[in-house]
């Protein structure tokens, strides 16, 4: 096994269970790794704390555990079965399919959140949808899905990998799409599942990441429950998830923004899959910025402002602070007074305290008086945990202004 033996008082962080270990706190490397491999962690003076996947960059190690079982042949299937656990414990994978608000798609594996850093496994009605963020990952992804054949049994339709756009380019690993396992007889590329009862096509052969946003399930939810007559303005909208939360629970009509044509004409595939009076909703293919900034005034009381990340890291972070502050403060300025703006940041670079402060020098900007009434993030399949922070990554408010 090759050893990574670290510099004398950089342990700490492991002794409080952080899942990296950075290259400027290895003092020597025991062997030759290879990208992906898996390498023991040690203390300067010798003692074992922990395995985990060696990678280059400014993070050398992420931590599988701090015991042996990551070298044990059924960690695969323990890890997972202990993530779906979880996902039953919070309500997700364990409903009957009776009743109005079954949800059949969830997050299985979220990263470090599920103390396999670097594995993203989104669930859709029996088809995994897995990504690899790291070669560690990517190397794993054959026991990764024979191990999802055993968790799931039966109900497993398909594993597809997705590990093209997200696995490291420089690391020489052969990037294609595509099904790792098929059910006899399976042969879709997209499918309709559920959330909270409402029904949504999801394609995760083309859609973005892995075909749908699961991390909004729980603020889409709240979005509809405050929708009943209003006017509402979705930006950003994908395949258009708020916009039918809010169809569903009374809105008057429904405006969806977005640049691309493909998420647009799935916006309309989920209005009609839903039986929605058309007339109610409109679908806009063209830039959410522009559009906001020449909508006139007072037109909706109720705006969802969801960008994508606008910083993927810190060397462009105040340039994309200066980009929330300008949408959420033409957001605040347009929306009717006693209206509701519901607006995101899922820049894991960019935290809460960071994001409010670009809301509030939005509002300032507007002059507008504007109420925080509550402070938003993501679900809980989209588990934290509690070692490593920063996979919060998902913030929201919702503001008031009047």
């Amino acid at each position: 096994m090759i050893k990574a033996i670290l510099k004398k008082g950089r342990e700490e962080s492991l002794f409080r269970f952080h899942p990296w270990v950075f290259s400027g706190a290895i003092a020597q490397v025991a062997g030759n790794p290879a990208e992906g491999d898996i390498v023991a962690i040690h203390a300067s003076d010798g003692s074992f704390l922990a395995y985990g996947h060696w990678q280059i960059g400014s993070i050398a190690v992420r931590i599988l555990s701090f015991d042996d079982s990551a070298l044990r042949p059924d960690f695969w299937e323990v890890s997972l079965a202990r993530a779906l656990k979880v996902r039953a414990a919070a309500g997700l994978a364990c409903q009957s399919l009776d009743g109005d608000r079954v949800t059949n798609c969830y997050r299985l594996v979220h990263g470090e959140g599920d103390n396999l850093p670097g594995l993203i496994i989104d669930y859709y009605d029996g088809v995994c949808v897995l990504q690899a963020h790291s070669v560690g990952m990517f190397r794993a992804k054959k026991q990764i899905c024979e191990a999802l054949k055993i968790v799931y049994g039966d109900s497993l339709k398909a594993v597809y990998d997705k590990s093209s756009g997200t696995a490291p380019f420089k690391a020489g690993l052969e990037l294609i799409d595509g099904y790792m396992y098929r059910k006899e007889g399976f042969t879709a590329n997209e499918a309709v599942v559920l959330e909270n009862g409402h029904k949504f096509y999801v394609n995760w052969t083309e859609g973005q990441k892995t075909g749908f946003f699961l991390d909004q399930r729980d603020n889409r939810d709240l979005v509809g429950s405050m929708a009943k007559g209003r006017n509402v303005l979705n930006l950003f909208c994908y395949t258009g998830g708020f916009s039918i939360y809010a169809l569903s629970q009374g809105a008057l009509h429904v405006d969806s923004v977005d640049s691309s044509s493909r998420a647009m004409a799935m916006v309309d595939r989920n209005v009609a899959l839903n039986s929605f009076d058309p007339s109610r909703h409109t679908s806009l293919c063209c830039d959410a910025i522009d559009y906001l900034k020449g909508c006139p005034e007072g037109k909706y009381d109720m705006i969802i402002v969801d960008p994508p990340a606008f910083a993927k890291h810190r060397g462009v972070l105040k340039n994309a602070l200066r980009a929330y502050q300008r949408l959420n403060a033409a957001a605040i300025s347009k929306v009717a007074p006693g209206g509701l703006v519901f607006t995101y940041s899922c820049s894991q670079v960019v935290d809460k305290e960071a994001f409010a402060l670009a809301v509030f020098s939005a509002a300032a900007q507007t002059g507008r008086s504007v109420r925080i009434l509550d402070r938003l993030n993501q679900p809980a399949d989209h588990s934290v945990n509690i070692y490593h922070p920063e996979g919060e990554y998902l913030k929201g408010l919702l503001l008031y202004v009047e």
